[in-house]
């Protein structure tokens, strides 16, 4: 009997293929022994490649993709060899006019699925329940979708150098960061909950700096004083992923890194401001992992109180 081949095309951001996941993992459950691409951004689908979801991942960005995007474009014919070589195509793209997917179905993809990338406008539809949505066309039914991420062996040795190398445990992972300066918990407020966090709970800290984080974790380290925390930075999200998974606690803003967090099994605290809408807010898959804080006027004492919840579940075991 022949394998199926799935394929499921994902481009976005950390926070949204890591939202994607829960109706990739449904597909991998229904056909456990399918094989199943990802055609994305390399550095991000890379989370999924040979960890549970993913076979193999194709890049996204490539110059052949173009003739994709043009109504009845002229195609490349390697890539027409290999969209026609699925049984099933998942596109999460943005493609209002099904331009992009009526060219995979010239590709001879016995079924494509289309699957809008938009949150739902469905009062309440959490962005994770909007993309298993479509693959109800598929008989499959998705009840409370929770992303969680797999981090290989050889990212946990990875991670393990890494913190051998950089700084001893527990650790307290602080990401001040986001996708827009709007999102974040101000640089003031997290150093006032890091030093808390030293002083009275003798944790240390990991700053983790991603790729726009120049300012905010700048002013943070500065906030802290030199030598207070160990700073991560350059490492790929498999590698960032495996050591979140090594901390005690995560703190962060509305972001990709957070829900990563959220997706290793990190307890987690998330600091939503305004311009942060609920759909979008980290499901974590173990239990009462996570704790939101809305910006506001005590918000550095509610974050506080929340670290002490999460860190008395974890003294205590669960």
């Amino acid at each position: 009997m022949k394998t199926p081949r799935i394929l499921v095309v994902r481009g976005g951001a950390i926070g949204d293929f890591l939202m994607t996941l829960p109706a990739i993992g449904a597909l991998r459950e229904r056909w456990p022994e399918a094989q199943i691409e990802i055609l994305g951004y390399p550095h991000i689908v890379e989370l999924a490649h040979g960890r549970y979801y993913a076979d193999a991942i194709q890049p996204i960005e490539a110059r052949a993709m173009a003739g994709f995007f043009v109504p009845r474009g002229i195609l490349d014919p390697t890539l027409m060899g290999y969209f026609g070589s699925f049984d099933l195509a998942i596109s999460y793209l943005f493609d209002p006019d099904s331009i992009f997917a009526n060219n995979v179905r010239r590709c001879g993809v016995r079924q494509v699925v289309e699957a809008s990338p938009k949150p739902s406008t469905e009062p309440g539809m959490h962005v994770a329940e909007h993309y298993c949505k479509p693959l109800e066309s598929l008989a499959i039914y998705v009840e409370q979708p929770r992303p969680r991420l797999f981090p290989n062996d050889e990212d946990r040795a990875g991670a393990a150098r890494f913190l051998q190398a950089a700084t001893r445990e527990p650790l307290v992972a602080i990401h001040p960061g986001s996708g827009s300066d709007k999102k974040n918990w101000p640089a003031e407020k997290f150093a006032a909950l890091g030093r808390w966090l030293m002083n009275e709970l003798a944790l240390q800290l990991l700053i983790v700096h991603g790729e726009a984080d120049d300012e905010a974790v700048g002013r943070l380290t500065e906030l802290l004083a030199p030598g207070r925390a160990t700073v991560a930075r350059g490492l790929k999200l498999t590698e960032l992923a495996a050591v979140v998974e090594r901390c005690a606690l995560f703190l962060g803003n509305d972001s990709g890194v957070t829900h990563l967090a959220v997706a290793v099994g990190t307890p987690t605290v998330a600091f939503y401001g305004p311009m942060s809408q609920q759909i979008w807010e980290p499901r974590p898959w173990r239990a009462d992992g996570l704790r939101v804080v809305h910006f506001g006027p005590d918000d550095v004492a509610s974050g506080r109180k929340a670290v002490e919840e999460l860190w008395a579940m974890r003294s205590a075991g669960h």
